[in-house]
């Protein structure tokens, strides 16, 4: 059931479910982005660097927060615009097979001067199965009031 701006206020936590990072999530995305580099890509090479595996990409991370963000059914129906990414932090590494869950925690909400719309501050946090956070930041949004949403 999608929140409304009216039904969002702050400190509020929402936390998705889990998903597990594969090799395919990898190379796809190294595919699509053309981030080919070897620390993500190459086996061998990856075990001479200081985690001794490859690494998945950051940006990987970032965007799968959306989508686990999605699954939560918190914003799907009221959500008009991801309005940035701000202070994004990688403060430790993620590795294929890491199950992953997001946190969002609404920081405020306020209504804009059409008043159909507010705009929504959330903190975003990506945590691995050890509750450990590998990344961290705002992802404000635009969403909906209940009012524009049924007219």
């Amino acid at each position: 059931m999608p929140h409304y701006l009216e039904d969002l206020e702050a400190g509020q936590t929402f936390v998705s479910p889990g998903r597990t990072i594969t090799e395919t999530d990898v190379m796809s995305f190294a595919a699509w982005t053309g981030d080919n580099n070897q620390v993500h890509t190459d086996v061998e090479f990856a075990k001479s660097t200081r985690y001794g595996q490859r690494v998945v990409h950051g940006m990987l991370g970032a965007s799968l927060c959306l989508g686990l963000i999605a699954r939560t059914g918190v914003f799907e129906g009221s959500a008009v615009a991801l309005l940035g990414i701000d202070d994004w932090t990688f403060p430790l590494p993620v590795f294929i097979g890491d199950t992953l869950t997001c946190t969002v925690e609404i920081l405020s909400t306020r209504l804009t001067s059409k008043g159909t719309t507010g705009i929504v501050e959330r903190r975003v946090v990506l945590q691995n199965q050890r509750g450990e956070t590998v990344q961290s930041g705002r992802m404000d949004l635009m969403v909906l009031t209940r009012a524009a949403a049924l007219a």
